[in-house]
């Protein structure tokens, strides 16, 4: 029984047909025509591609562009509120925000915040809302980044704000605004060297004074100096008018 099942029934067997290829191998190359009929179907069934224009990309690319760009009325108000800040406040700084914890940011803004500055974080198309068409558009470039603003209502407090900054190296001064002037970051920290407007103008008013007086003693220099020399004069002339007076009596009662 087990001889059976191996030689009858396990055992292979060549297969009784083979194929072979007519004519030899299919050239790849520069195959045969097909038949007239085949020919005429696959001719009618070939796909037609519509030949793209050469700047299709672009317009395409402007149109999702145009389709994605909806106008949040959310940031239209936070944008006017920025466009607030920066319209009244004497003093704005730039800040690059590096990586920092929130509770190392919020020391830095109770610690500004005692002396009435304001810090603010604002995104790219807020910011972009905000300063379009205004003399602040040319900051645009520095919210390429993640970056906080300072705002104070005076321009004195410049000092207590690098006074901060330099106990918080992960805030990095960019640069500033001060009464309305943008200036880079050596300005900025040059300015807070300066004395206040206040005791600007009163150097200048000592110095006008001082001007002035020295022009009254010019004036008068010649003057004081006649009137010197003929006291002197006058003092010196006394005595021998009177040992002459007193000789030329005593020659007369003689």
């Amino acid at each position: 029984m087990s001889n059976f099942i191996i030689n009858g029934l396990l055992q292979s067997r060549n297969p009784l047909l083979t194929f072979r290829r007519f004519r030899g191998k299919i050239n790849i190359q520069r195959p045969r025509p097909p038949h007239y009929e085949r020919a005429r179907v696959l001719e009618i069934i070939k796909p037609y591609y519509k030949k793209p224009e050469f700047d299709a990309p672009c317009i395409d690319a402007e149109r999702l562009k145009q389709s994605k760009t909806v106008d949040n009325p959310y940031e239209t108000i936070i944008a006017r509120e920025a466009r607030n800040w920066f319209e009244h406040s004497s003093l704005v700084a730039l800040l690059h925000v590096n990586s920092i914890k929130q509770e190392d940011m919020f020391k830095v803004q109770v610690a500004l915040h005692r002396h009435n500055i304001s810090v603010k974080v604002y995104g790219k198309s807020i910011m972009r809302k905000a300063v379009a068409d205004t003399k602040y558009e040319a900051i645009m470039p520095l919210f390429e980044a993640k970056t906080a603003i300072v705002f104070s209502p005076e321009s004195q407090k410049i000092k207590q704000i690098l006074n901060v900054l330099k106990k918080t190296p992960q805030l990095v001064l960019m640069g500033g605004i001060v009464e309305g002037r943008l200036l880079s970051r050596n300005e900025f920290t040059a300015y807070a060297t300066m004395p206040d407007l206040t005791t600007v103008r009163a150097q200048f008013a000592a110095v006008l004074e001082s001007v002035g007086g020295k022009i009254v003693a010019d004036l008068q220099c010649h003057q004081s100096q006649l009137v010197n020399m003929l006291d002197a004069y006058a003092k010196n002339d006394s005595p021998a008018d009177k040992s002459s007076v007193s000789v030329t009596d005593e020659k007369v009662d003689s």
